[in-house]
């Protein structure tokens, strides 16, 4: 017997009524393909320019930057999918505090293991600056589509 919450194809889900039954965290991962594809081939990278160095540690922290950059990537959809889901009328404060408390844990977290196991550390910082980047620029791209054509 098969759970009804777990997909069985190897593909996800497409349609709006087939992701409907999901958990919300698990359709906001979905609906991150793009971003956590990009965070795995940005972590390789980070490995592959460090390691051959020899600074195995800063390639490490690199990536665990960019592993913070897509939890609060996928975070932030999963926050705005339960607020258009939940039908309330979410106000600018609520959503503020929101964003306000998920950043703070993000860059609190970084800044901590940048300070603990500096120098090496820094990369955290440098590797959620890169992620964000990145994400930003594959965000907008749609956007600037969508733009042109109207």
């Amino acid at each position: 017997m098969t759970d009804p919450m777990i997909p069985t194809s190897a593909t996800p889900p497409e349609t709006p009524a087939e992701t409907s039954s999901l958990p919300p965290m698990v359709r906001s991962v979905l609906n991150q393909r793009r971003a956590i594809l990009m965070a795995v081939i940005l972590a390789v990278g980070a490995f592959w320019i460090t390691v051959p160095m020899g600074k195995w540690q800063t390639g490490l922290f690199g990536a665990i930057g960019i592993a913070l950059g897509l939890i609060n990537h996928v975070l932030t959809e999963h926050s705005l999918l339960k607020m258009v889901e939940s039908g309330d009328d979410v106000t600018r404060k609520q959503y503020a505090v929101t964003s306000l408390v998920r950043l703070l844990g993000i860059s609190l977290t970084a800044v901590v293991l940048s300070v603990v196991f500096w120098p090496n550390g820094a990369a955290v910082l440098f590797g959620l600056a890169f992620f964000h980047l990145i994400a930003l620029v594959l965000t907008g791209i749609p956007l600037l589509k969508e733009v042109r054509k109207a």
